[in-house]
């Protein structure tokens, strides 16, 4: 028999979140407090994370923004991708009063901590269509190597 460690939310944790490191925002504790704080006036993009011999790719789904609106910080090995925009639109009569005035704030902060395996100098950003595209080079001796025969004396 074998022990299965549970992430907290009651799902089993992927290869992937256990490889690559938790997403911050996991870490708050669900108690209403934290709830309100890291909810309540925020959008979280989804965040798709893949790999191939080379690199690993996150691609975060953040439709109608631009690329000034981001910022992708790379600290001690967590990778942190925030954003924050801000819209007033405000409509008025002849006499000044206020018909109708709204305002938004959106931002959200992801973060991730990348492995060691990882040529953290290399890391490059581009947005477009939509999705912000980060590319995470593998250091060489990361990186799958073809198999060699080893001859038997």
């Amino acid at each position: 028999m074998s022990l299965t460690k549970f992430n907290g939310n009651g799902t089993l944790p992927s290869l992937l979140d256990e490889f690559v490191g938790k997403d911050m925002e996991g870490l708050h504790s669900w108690s209403w407090p934290a709830m309100s704080r890291s909810r309540v006036g925020s959008v979280v993009p989804s965040v798709n994370i893949r790999e191939d011999n080379d690199n690993f790719y996150l691609e975060v789904a953040a439709p109608g923004m631009k690329k000034k609106d981001f910022n992708v910080v790379l600290d001690n090995g967590r990778l942190t991708i925030y954003s924050e925009k801000r819209e007033e639109n405000e409509e008025k009569d002849e006499q000044k009063r206020f018909m109708k005035r709204e305002f938004s704030y959106h931002a959200f902060s992801r973060s991730f901590w990348l492995p060691d395996t990882c040529e953290q100098e290399r890391i490059e950003a581009r947005y477009t269509d939509g999705i912000l595209h980060l590319t995470v080079p593998k250091k060489e001796e990361a990186k799958p190597k073809a198999p060699r025969q080893i001859k038997i004396t």
